[in-house]
């Protein structure tokens, strides 16, 4: 039994309260393909006794679930939610640019589309906002899905920015057969510029 290292226990997954319990599962399956593992809806009488009417375990991969949702009817909307502390995001990563890119299409299709796209240098993302306005990040890395040494050495040593891309030029860019890495380049250079720049202070 180690007592005296810190060992580094990943990340599994992570709970979310919500009121919108059918919305939340809808919308997770459709954005990152998540299904429901177990839900359960407590009878009347445990109702009186947890803190939630009714619960939902849900996953995309082979581990049983990477969120759970506990619905409370009872919860109203937070006008000042940017002012309070809070989660700011959670992130999902895709393998290859074709992959984000391939899923912005398929949402937009749905009618659900990003609140933005940036390119952070070492990876490019596109952030959605779910029923309750939790901000999830869909993202690639830039140099290549698993290489994460390159991509957190570039963290350590480059400088910080982030450069706002219009998705649709980049799809449009994409298939005219720039490369991923042609694309980034293009990004970082403001190639790809949205024709109205997101408000960072809206949804952060």
């Amino acid at each position: 039994m180690n007592t005296e290292v810190t060992i580094h226990p990943k990340l599994q997954h992570y709970g979310l309260i919500t009121s919108n319990l059918d919305a939340m599962i809808n919308w997770y399956g459709k954005v990152l393909g998540m299904a429901v593992n177990r839900r359960t809806d407590l009878p009347e009488a445990a109702r009186n006794r947890a803190p939630f009417s009714a619960f939902a375990f849900i996953s995309n991969d082979e581990v049983h679930h990477r969120i759970v949702f506990f619905e409370v009817p009872a919860l109203v909307d937070d006008p000042d939610k940017s002012r309070h502390a809070r989660l700011q995001h959670v992130a999902f990563e895709c393998r290859t640019l074709d992959d984000l890119l391939g899923t912005y299409v398929r949402l937009k299709s749905l009618g659900i589309v990003p609140l933005w796209g940036a390119d952070h240098g070492l990876g490019i993302s596109l952030y959605y906002a779910d029923p309750d306005q939790n901000v999830i990040e869909l993202n690639i890395n830039n140099y290549g899905y698993g290489d994460e040494w390159t991509a957190t050495e570039h963290m350590r040593t480059s400088p910080p920015g982030m450069t706002y891309f219009d998705p649709e030029k980049m799809l449009a860019a994409r298939k005219a057969g720039a490369s991923p890495w042609n694309l980034h380049q293009r990004a970082i250079a403001g190639e790809l510029t949205p024709t109205t720049p997101p408000d960072p202070r809206v949804h952060f």
